[in-house]
């Protein structure tokens, strides 16, 4: 486990973080989760008995994918004003090779409605957990913990856009924790190699203003 000096003493935060196994829930309650941690799940696990008592442990909220699900969006704000912190992987689903696929917008408009800062989280490892196991063998896992950082407020341009120019940055900062070869979409991308190169960039607090709560607008593209 590395940078668990970067996570805040309390919420409201967002984690966000990459998503390569059902072995990450597990691995990653173990070293940031608590009673003030939940986070979405995708509605089609309400009903499998083997997951069912552990996302419920996990304190999950269930959401609807393809679609936006305004209930589990205020589930999620509302956690959040609580002073909670909330969980979620922008990719929405499971890399299937391992590689960072491209984010989903869900955590960027979280982040502004709620004015909460981001922190970025690499799970490394886990896509090969299972198959350790089955091979009685113990697998190498890693954590790692990044910096906290705020997007820049709501400007003028066009919604959408600014949202996905927002998803980059959250994935980037992912892909910055990651490996080479985990870090998929985001591996060519300029603001990716800006981070590596500056790594005193990643912390860089923006001016934050009043959280836009009673906004209608609404990304298309959730987890």
């Amino acid at each position: 486990v590395e940078g668990l000096e970067n996570l805040p003493a309390r919420g409201p935060y967002i984690l966000v973080s990459n998503h390569m196994s059902m072995a990450d829930i597990p691995l990653g309650y173990t070293y940031v989760g608590g009673e003030d941690v939940a986070g979405w799940v995708a509605e089609k696990w309400r009903t499998n008995p083997l997951l069912w008592p552990i996302l419920r442990m996990a304190r999950g909220i269930f959401i609807r994918r393809g679609e936006v699900d305004r209930g589990a969006l205020e589930a999620a704000a509302s956690w959040l004003r609580d002073g909670k912190v909330f969980a979620l992987a922008p990719e929405g689903t499971r890399s299937r090779d391992g590689r960072l696929q491209r984010g989903k917008t869900g955590a960027a408009y979280l982040a502004q409605q709620a004015d909460v800062p981001l922190v970025p989280v690499a799970v490394i490892g886990t896509e090969r957990t299972f198959h350790s196991l089955f091979r009685l063998r113990r697998p190498e896992l890693t954590l790692r913990v990044g910096k906290p950082f705020r997007l820049p407020p709501p400007g003028p341009a066009e919604r959408n856009s600014e949202l996905r120019r927002h998803t980059d940055e959250i994935m980037c900062r992912i892909a910055a924790l990651l490996p080479p070869h985990n870090r998929g979409a985001y591996a060519e991308h300029p603001r990716l190699t800006e981070l590596r190169d500056h790594p005193e960039s990643r912390a860089e607090p923006a001016t934050h203003e009043k959280p836009l709560t009673q906004n209608t607008f609404c990304p298309t593209d959730l987890p």
